[in-house]
């Protein structure tokens, strides 16, 4: 049993729990002036494995618990009552250490909509300012993207099956679109990447190491937060598991929760906060019945395709070759090119499922290798993988602590198709990407559909595939829903409503899910929170 420390054994001005895509720019924000002391908390270790600094070794951390949570879902109803594998990072830099590096914000729609929903200052053109801020982006600055900041935004060398997808894409009605991120998707190309000079640049490379020198930064890590300390409803500290002692640091100004969608709700409910009856039910002392803590997750759902290739010009043909592997050795760590550069699609398109709708509403990750799960081994044939993703699902699920211990993994539903438009989304995108990809500009290349193959065509049968092969694209949000009134967990300042000194600054305070991958939105909301903070202890 790990021994207490009764009393806090320092006070920081803010203490911030989770070193991921925010946290690790709040670290850096509120420690810039040398004014205030910060205590950054993170379960996880340093980002010291080979395979997070090389891009394509996501496919390596997959299932690598020293750097992974590994979360399961309990099982779906809709997928067969498959529990779904539910990565997250467990090291600094969150999940931008072991993700696919893709870097898209969103659509216009999306921040429009939070503002709508009562989220004053959180529309596209609120936000844009943040994303620049945050970027060095390789094309130069412009109206969309900034030049100088920490986190490096690149594009990847073309393919020839890639450039035969896009030209596809086209063929299909799709325009070409060289930028994703100006606020419309509808289009084909290549996916902008967080990467820099062939290397992963995640939040902790980008906003936590240049910031590690300063006096006025504390790290811990390998410190797994236990609870918040209260007195009253005034959040003073956290107590927190390092080195064997559970340990107690006090917070003069701010506790800021930044675990993310499911760590967040978990803390809070380990701390007190969140659904009465749940708390009772693990004799939780009750500090606020706050019963939208953890409810209102979202998530994508990826139904991936596999296809096999004519021509040997996939990473499967290099992995399998010992001359292939040498090459792909040599390319990179002698030029920084090649398959290892890969993230976890090269070349997308954006479509709408439905032309009624104002915008695209399904997302494709193409991918220039093949196998039966990621994570596992690549497919002795030359093939490569598309899938697709619907962007804005209906369904709804939650996030309930499964004990009081905060060692136990937390219960995750998360409900995936458990309306019939995502269902009737599935099919449609299922039947869109077909399309794509069997369209002439892909004759060169197309040798055969495996995966879910030419002989599953009906509704019934489409569907019947995406419930049996459909899984997360890793993007859990929205568990800590900003807004004002029911069903909201903080303030559109990101403050928890009816506590004072505690916010939650992370990807669980989306009040909807993105029409992208999360990451570039979460390091916006790090950037957003921190000149809010900083607004906040100036007019103290």
């Amino acid at each position: 049993m790990p021994k207490t420390q009764p009393e806090p054994i320092a006070t920081y001005d803010y203490i911030i729990v989770g070193a991921g895509s925010a946290g690790c720019v709040l670290a850096n924000r509120l420690t810039e002036s040398g004014r205030y002391r910060v205590l950054l908390l993170e379960a996880g270790g340093w980002d010291r494995n080979m395979w997070i600094h090389i891009p394509i070794g996501y496919g390596k951390l997959f299932k690598d618990a020293t750097v992974n949570w590994m979360y399961q879902t309990e099982p779906e109803p809709e997928l067969n009552n498959r529990r779904i594998f539910q990565p997250r990072g467990k090291v600094l830099g969150g999940s931008s250490s072991i993700n696919g590096l893709v870097y898209l914000r969103g659509q216009r729609e999306d921040f429009d909509l939070w503002r709508q929903l009562g989220n004053p200052g959180w529309g596209f053109d609120d936000v844009l300012p943040y994303f620049r801020k945050s970027e060095d982006h390789q094309r130069g600055a412009d109206q969309y993207h900034g030049t100088g900041g920490g986190l490096s935004v690149s594009y990847p060398d073309p393919h020839p099956l890639c450039d035969a997808f896009i030209r596809a894409g086209m063929e299909t009605g799709l325009p070409h679109r060289e930028e994703f991120n100006a606020g419309e998707q509808e289009g084909v190309g290549y996916f902008p990447l967080t990467s820099r000079h062939g290397r992963r640049c995640s939040a902790a490379v980008a906003f936590l190491h240049p910031a590690l020198g300063r006096a006025n930064l504390t790290l811990r890590t390998h410190a797994l937060a236990h609870k918040v300390i209260f007195e009253g409803k005034r959040a003073v500290g956290v107590e927190y598991e390092h080195q064997g002692r559970i340990e107690r640091a006090g917070a003069a100004r701010e506790v800021i929760l930044s675990g993310g969608a499911i760590n967040s709700p978990q803390l809070l409910q380990l701390s007190g906060w969140g659904p009465a009856d749940l708390l009772r039910q693990y004799n939780i002392p009750v500090i606020e019945d706050a019963p939208a803590v953890g409810a209102n997750l979202q998530d994508h759902l990826q139904v991936r395709m596999v296809f096999k290739s004519k021509q040997k010009v996939t990473i499967n043909d290099s992995y399998h070759s010992p001359m292939g592997r040498m090459r792909m050795a040599y390319d990179y760590f002698r030029h920084h090119r090649g398959p290892l550069t890969s993230a976890a699609g090269y070349a997308t398109a954006f479509f709408k499922t439905d032309p009624r709708y104002a915008t695209a509403d399904c997302e494709v990750h193409f991918i220039l290798f093949s196998t039966d799960k990621m994570g596992e081994t690549l497919h002795k044939f030359s093939g490569f993988t598309a899938s697709v993703c619907q962007l804005r699902p209906e369904s709804r699920g939650s996030l309930r602590i499964k004990s009081a211990d905060p060692t136990v993994a937390p219960e995750i539903r998360v409900n995936y198709l458990a309306s019939d438009a995502d269902k009737q989304a599935n099919i449609a995108s299922l039947r869109r990407l077909r399309q794509i990809v069997h369209a002439p500009a892909m004759g060169d290349y197309l040798l055969e559909e495996i995966e879910p193959g030419k002989a599953v065509n009906s509704d019934d049968e489409l569907l019947a595939y995406c419930r049996e092969r459909g899984s997360t694209i890793y993007h859990p949000t929205c568990t800590c829903t900003m807004g004002e009134g029911p069903g909201t967990v903080v303030s559109p300042e990101l403050k928890v409503h009816g506590a004072s000194g505690l916010r939650v600054v992370d990807g669980s305070i989306m009040p909807r899910l993105i029409s992208a991958n999360t990451n570039a939105a979460i390091i916006m909301i790090g950037e957003k929170a921190a000149d809010m903070i900083l607004a906040d202890a100036r007019a103290a």
